[in-house]
């Protein structure tokens, strides 16, 4: 059965469209048919599903296809997504519904080495995720991106969105508790993931340098830090200096290219004594 929805909105093509989709609710193509239905409610350049699960790294739903999904999207998979607002604001739980990347970001987001090395390939000038949470481990996000070709998303195009949420809610909610079990043989434990930004630095920085080094990763300035962890400004901007001193750089991408060489050795071993940054710290001197 062939049907390609168009950027329609009127009563007789939404129904049309929305029926398809009910139709695929139990397969596994449903997440092509809901971005099908998407694109005919905003006009996007580019529609991502993913499942985010604590302690398993994102399960891409769609594009399923190999050849859709750009290198820089498989390092977001495979270890970036740790860094990115919308991962983090998950985990800190942020409630179902429509959310503006950057209302989500923090105020240094641009200027982050996640941004710069990672999202600004995908080359986005506005994102909207539609957040909805599957059970009490799983929460789904559709990422709705515009490249900046076409502009920022429209009020219009966005009122829509809010007004079918409710019914893609529901649509994804019973399309995960239909084929959930078939995504299972994807899920791949994140293990050294999950404890990347807590030991970052493990037996070089402080707890609260180590605290401090997560939160620059992440995009925080130091006026937010200081704000976020009600310490002074003047009290940030020491232990900043403390930290590039501490780990031997001068600069934030310096710091992300650290923290990256933790986050491979973390994945690749179970255990170590003193901790991978120590370890090369320790060489390196």
């Amino acid at each position: 059965m062939n049907h390609k929805p168009s950027l329609d909105s009127t009563s007789a093509n939404w129904q049309k469209d929305l029926a398809y989709v009910i139709d695929h609710i139990r397969l596994r193509n449903f997440p092509k048919a809901l971005a099908e239905l998407l694109a005919t409610q905003c006009n996007v350049s580019t529609i991502l599903m993913v499942t985010y699960k604590k302690s398993f790294k994102p399960i891409i739903l769609h594009p399923t296809d190999p050849a859709e999904q750009s290198p820089t999207l498989r390092t977001y998979i495979n270890q970036a997504y740790i860094l990115d607002p919308l991962f983090n604001a998950i985990q800190a739980g942020i409630n179902s519904g429509l959310s503006r990347l950057i209302e989500i970001a923090p105020d240094s987001f641009e200027t982050t080495e996640y941004y710069q090395t990672c999202y600004k390939d995908f080359d986005l000038i506005d994102e909207i995720n539609l957040i909805i949470e599957l059970d009490n481990d799983v929460t789904c996000a559709i990422s709705l991106g515009r490249k900046s070709s076409m502009g920022t998303i429209t009020r219009a195009e966005l009122n829509r969105l809010n007004e079918i949420y409710p019914i893609v809610n529901s649509l994804v909610r019973q399309f995960w508790l239909s084929q959930s079990q078939e995504y299972v043989q994807y899920e791949k434990s994140e293990g050294a993931m999950k404890q990347a930004l807590n030991t970052f630095g493990s037996g070089v920085l402080t707890r609260r340098e180590q605290e401090i080094s997560g939160l620059i990763l992440q995009g925080h300035s130091s006026k937010a830090i200081a704000s976020k962890l009600n310490i002074s400004l003047g009290t940030v901007k020491v232990h900043r200096k403390n930290i590039h001193t501490r780990l031997n750089t001068s600069t934030q991408s310096e710091i992300f290219t650290l923290f990256l060489v933790h986050l491979s050795e973390l994945e690749a071993t179970t255990s170590s004594s003193d901790g991978p940054l120590s370890n090369k710290i320790a060489l390196a001197g």
